[in-house]
């Protein structure tokens, strides 16, 4: 891998408003195999406490960065083997700053396809060409030197057809020119317009799209779901799409770039510029600009899938309590499962929610008798088919029956997926794909992160336009988000399953199912030095992996904790200043330990143990908070145990739900009703919200009041502004 120059690190420094120092640390810490999760966690020193997402941003400009250097290593090459390689041309390409000039500059030296230009030049036309681009004094009229070049057997049948051809060469010439490409370009992002018109497909296939004929916005404002909606439309044939821009300032500038008004050939050489605005400049940045749109409105969607995504993984566990799982369905009957605290499957069964009143009334109480034998005092919905009528029906027994049992609704998206595939079928061996969907359903509510591991993160219905993005880049960046979050939580490493194991800092999936294998075959694991024991883990996976697995109740108290085994020496230390050894820690809860604890000056402790400051601090913090789940300090799934019905809402209404799903425009909330209700950007807050991300998440619960009822399209307008505290902007 290339190393980056000081220089290099100094720019990617200044783009990023960070220190050098921190760039240059970060950089060495990822080339050297370290992951993301383990240099944010245990190397703050040497990245000044940087976060994920900067330490991810370093890793990304870096790599950008090579890219740049090694396509200029290529070009360079390329053109110096065709002799043409100035002095000045690779001094222009090792200072290039981006691909789009390194390309620009490139492009006169690009192996060429057939084209008027190249054909012009096999017909001996490039020396004429030369003579008028240069006004060379040989030349006093084009159209009497073009005569000389008359030749029939060329296809040159008259002077004309000669100085159409000088005209193509010249128009290449121009087009291909990097400070002309630069000016154009830059014209076109600040004076382009997308206009949108219909398309040739029929009125129902263009029918989603109908907002968007006659729709025209600026380029420089156009949002990235739009951008995606107008692609998708454009590939269906809805819709038609053209890129307006100022043709005129266009000309201006390549005239003045050329300085044409004392070009002593100025009317041909205009022409020249023409044709290449026309059928090379345009089409060119045209495409360009079309591609990078669409890049951008990508890396948007992608940014907010990745972000809803790890709202839903980090919503808090249902811990030790006994849950009834409901997939709903009509045809096949609504599929039960029983799920004991931590997730073991103890029953199953089917109910139905249609027919007569009598049929009704003894499926409740079969669904109530089926609650009481277990013990389940918490139910979980799917949000497929048929939920409302489950919902319904649930609560009819729990108003009845049951007063001390809740219910929630559980986003399903993705369980069928995971039912049909081989590691269910391993899991599950004797159930058959729907009941293994079922308990999916339930383990979601249990521990959402350890179920939704099992499922591709693309097959969770939290983003938009996700089927209209480059799939190996979701792919990407839902993974790296997944491993956040696993690694941001920790695990157990004597009850992680292999999806959860296979995500570990510095772990695959052939090393956790070795770790699975080592725990069937000698049981649990005592310490997590232990893990040296497993074929494949050396030193170096063992440094990476050991700070993310905790053991309870193991052979070394500090297991338990957060705190990294290369850190048990200072932690020990620190503790006996206190006067007491790890295990007494641990074992006892002293509120005098506690508070020694608290107050100890960590700049002063961290000097005299000669560790650094953030690291000091962050051992205080798992000492103080052992074992600690950073996701019990969120807000936890709603519970309810009566049904809301669509009739039953007025303007005005206070209700509390959950964010399913939070998109440039606003946030998609479940209120308890078949579909959720929509709280648009302008109604998140009394001032102005530039990114709905910044106001909420998936999976926060939050108090919305009713806007609006659309009863024939089932659509509700929700505010988060509670009334009568001044209008939303």
């Amino acid at each position: 891998m290339n190393e980056l120059s000081q220089l290099e690190v100094q720019q990617v420094a200044r783009e990023l408003g960070l220190a050098a120092q921190q760039v240059g640390s970060v950089i060495g810490l990822l080339d050297d195999g370290n992951t993301v999760p383990f240099i944010t966690r245990y190397r703050k020193e040497q990245t000044g406490d940087l976060d994920e997402v900067g330490i991810r941003a370093i890793g990304q400009r870096a790599n950008l960065m090579r890219q740049l250097a090694e396509r200029k290593a290529t070009i360079l090459k390329s053109i110096d083997g065709q002799n043409k390689l100035s002095p000045e041309l690779r001094s222009a390409v090792e200072g290039a700053d981006s691909l789009k000039r390194l390309e620009d500059l490139y492009l006169p030296f690009r192996p060429k396809r057939t084209s008027r230009a190249s054909q012009a030049r096999e017909r001996g036309l490039e020396p004429l060409a030369d003579a008028i681009w240069s006004q060379r004094a040989t030349v006093s009229d084009p159209q009497q030197s073009a005569a000389k070049y008359v030749n029939p057997q060329q296809e040159l049948p008259d002077a004309d057809a000669v100085l159409r051809g000088v005209v193509d060469i010249l128009s290449e010439r121009i087009s291909e020119n990097p400070d002309i490409r630069a000016a154009l370009r830059a014209l076109i992002w600040k004076s382009g317009n997308l206009a949108v018109k219909a398309g040739k497909a029929d009125a129902e296939q263009a029918k989603g799209f109908r907002d968007y004929i006659g729709y025209s916005e600026s380029v420089s404002r156009i949002p990235p779901h739009r951008v995606l909606a107008i692609n998708r439309g454009e590939r269906t044939d809805a819709l038609r799409v053209k890129l307006e821009w100022d043709g005129e300032q266009a000309r201006a500038r390549i005239a003045k770039s050329l300085n044409l008004e004392r070009h002593r050939f100025r009317v041909l050489v205009e022409q020249s510029a023409a044709e290449a605005l026309s059928r090379h400049i345009g089409p060119s940045l045209e495409r360009e600009l079309r591609r990078e749109l669409t890049t951008r409105a990508e890396t948007h969607a992608v940014a907010v899938f990745a972000r809803n995504l790890r709202g839903l993984l980090l919503q808090p566990p249902v811990r030790d309590e006994r849950v009834l799982a409901i997939d709903p369905g009509f045809r096949t009957g609504c599929k039960l499962a029983a799920l004991d605290g931590v997730g073991r499957c103890l029953d199953t069964g089917v109910i139905y929610v249609t027919g007569s009143a009598e049929k009704k009334t003894e499926t409740k109480q079969k669904l109530a008798d089926f609650i009481r034998e277990h013990e389940c005092h918490a139910v979980a919905i799917g949000n497929g088919t048929a939920c409302r009528e489950t919902e319904e029906l649930v609560s009819e027994v729990i108003a009845e029956q049951l007063p001390d049992v809740r219910y929630t609704i559980v986003n399903e998206a993705g369980a069928s997926v995971y039912s049909a595939s081989p590691l269910a079928a391993e899991e599950f061996p004797d159930f058959d794909a729907t009941v293994r969907g079922t308990v999916s359903i339930g383990r979601r509510l249990q521990d959402p992160l350890s179920e939704l591991v099992k499922i591709d993160p693309q097959h969770i219905g939290v983003g938009m336009y996700q089927h209209d993005v480059n799939p190996k880049r979701l792919a990407e960046s839902l993974r790296e988000v997944v491993e956040s979050c696993v690694n941001y939580v920790g695990i157990d490493l004597n009850t992680a399953s292999v999806s959860l194991l296979t995500r570990v800092s510095g772990f695959n999936q052939s090393i956790a199912k070795r770790i699975v294998e080592w725990r069937d075959q000698h049981g649990r694991f005592g310490k997590r030095r232990q893990l040296r024991d497993v074929p494949g883990i050396g030193e170096v996976t063992f440094t990476q992996s050991a700070g993310f697995l905790k053991i309870a109740g193991g052979d070394e108290p500090l297991d338990a904790t957060w705190i990294h085994p290369e850190s048990y020496r200072v932690a020990e230390n620190l503790l006996e200043r206190i006067g007491v050894t790890p295990a007494e820690w641990l074992r006892e809860e002293s509120q005098e330990h506690h508070q020694r604890l608290a107050a100890v000056d960590a700049a002063q402790l961290a000097r005299e143990l000669d560790c650094g400051l953030p690291t000091t601090r962050d051992i205080i913090a798992s000492l103080l908070r052992p074992g600690r789940d950073p996701r019990i300090d969120l807000a936890g799934p709603v519970f309810k145990q009566g049904v809301l019905r669509l009739d039953d809402l007025h303007a005005g209404m206070e209700l509390t739900g959950s964010v399913l799903n939070v998109v440039d425009f606003g946030a998609f909330v479940d209120i308890g009703l078949k579909d959720s209700g929509l709280v648009h950007i302008s109604q998140m807050s009394n001032s102005f919200v530039r990114n709905p991300h910044d106001v909420v998440g998936v999976g926060d619960v939050v108090k919305v009041w009713v806007l609006d009822v659309e009863h024939e399209r089932r659509r509700v307008a929700l505010t988060m502004v509670e009334p009568g505290t001044g209008d939303a902007e």
